[in-house]
């Protein structure tokens, strides 16, 4: 008998879906819990809201088997695997507001022997938080906070590090981080993700699984505030930024990530704010790194101006509004920012292209524009601003746009 007989999954987007079909095909029970109707009637068609390769599949299977459902309103389970947006507010605070509410819907049907587990990334400090805001929801319970190894629930933290795009291989391939307020909390935990993950779960505390995950996204945003800082002193010197890197990263030891007209994603882009939350005074180079990747949407910008200077009726054709290529996930993405400012500048005609989705999102619904295609786009415009790498424009080749003005966030022309 499995120790797991029914996994709940709260949030359903892209990092709970996935998870909640993975496990449903391993054979268990699973109850996904959303707030949005649109999103739970969809899924309970065997049909998916989002775009990430071969989850369509996965998820019809799921639900005609009947392991996957999915409900506004949680019901009793064995584990509860809590994934929901945890963004930071204007100040570039965190808000947990998600994370509270999401333990407020499941509160009331929590048993003895429950076992928690935050997959949102999360300040440091979270996991806790969670075991004393249940403690005021739950006070017939023992929490691991105050009754260690004698509380009556257990809480764990393992985030999330998923590619969007490689998101059902690398739920089961990659290494999970898993932390518990205590070590049976996390070996309650390892017990669960054992179900399903191939990769190695290695045991640590909450609070060190919580600061693991920051720390490998703001590595690589510091990586690529380095290429994003290259690639405007490149620009005054005249010299290829793509080249200089391909050139540099021949050295064993070195490795620059990509440049980019920022940096865009639910984890990259916000997740090292959290640090400098944490400690404002000892987060100097990553809070450096987070204000160049913030700014380099305005440098693009600057430069699609100069560029519309040079005609009478400049039409600019938006290349991307994804914040990566291949995918229709928009979060934090500069290409959106920088088109919603170009079209709220009004300096010219502007054309969104972005195969990836079929409707503008609403950041963009005050504005009159619209979606048009590639092909659309390279017949009108007499500017091209590639933002995003989509396949579709890695195709693209240079006689193809020689009538045109350039401006090449993604180094697809080299």
């Amino acid at each position: 008998m499995l120790s797991f007989s029914r996994v709940s999954v709260i949030g359903l987007g892209y990092i709970g879906l996935p998870t909640a079909a993975v496990i449903a095909s391993r054979g268990v029970e699973v109850l996904g819990v959303d707030v949005s109707e649109h999103a739970v009637n969809t899924i309970n068609q065997g049909k998916v809201h989002i775009v990430e390769p071969d989850l369509d599949m996965l998820v019809q299977a799921a639900v005609t088997t009947g392991k996957l459902k999915a409900s506004l309103s949680p019901e009793p389970a064995d584990a509860f695997m809590i994934a929901v947006p945890t963004p930071f507010k204007e100040n570039k605070s965190p808000d947990l507001s998600y994370i509270k509410a999401a333990l407020e819907t499941i509160a009331p049907v929590l048993a003895k022997g429950n076992l928690i587990v935050l997959e949102s990334t999360s300040p440091v400090g979270t996991t806790e938080q969670i075991s004393k805001w249940l403690a005021e929801l739950r006070p017939d319970f023992k929490l691991p906070h105050t009754d260690g190894e004698q509380a009556d629930l257990f809480i764990a933290h393992c985030p999330e590090r998923v590619l969007p795009g490689r998101v059902l291989q690398e739920l089961v391939s990659n290494d999970r981080i898993i932390g518990g307020i205590t070590p049976r909390c996390a070996e309650r935990a390892i017990e669960l993700y054992q179900l399903f993950v191939r990769g190695e779960c290695l045991r640590t505390t909450a609070r060190t699984a919580e600061m693991a995950k920051l720390t490998e996204n703001a590595f690589r945003d510091v990586n690529i505030a380095f290429a994003n800082e290259l690639s405007i002193i490149c620009d005054r010197l005249k010299i290829n930024v793509w080249e200089l890197i391909k050139l540099a990263n021949r050295h064993p030891r070195v490795n620059i990530l990509s440049p980019g007209p920022g940096v865009g994603g639910h984890c990259i882009a916000v997740d090292p704010w959290f640090i400098v939350d944490s400690a404002p005074e000892q987060a100097q180079i990553i809070r450096k790194a987070r204000e160049i990747n913030d700014s380099k949407p305005l440098y693009v910008i600057e430069k699609i101006r100069q560029a519309a200077d040079q005609f009478k009726k400049p039409v600019i054709a938006c290349l991307g509004l994804a914040f990566k290529a291949d995918i229709d996930d928009l979060r934090e993405s500069p290409a959106l920012d920088i088109a919603r400012k170009l079209l709220s500048e009004n300096i010219g005609e502007i054309l969104l292209v972005e195969p990836n989705i079929k409707q503008l999102p609403a950041k963009l619904a005050n504005y009159n524009a619209e979606l048009t295609t590639l092909n659309q786009a390279l017949e009108k415009a007499n500017i091209l601003v590639v933002l995003v790498d989509h396949k579709q424009f890695k195709s693209l080749q240079p006689a193809d746009v020689t009538t045109k003005v350039v401006i090449d966030t993604r180094g697809i022309f080299g």
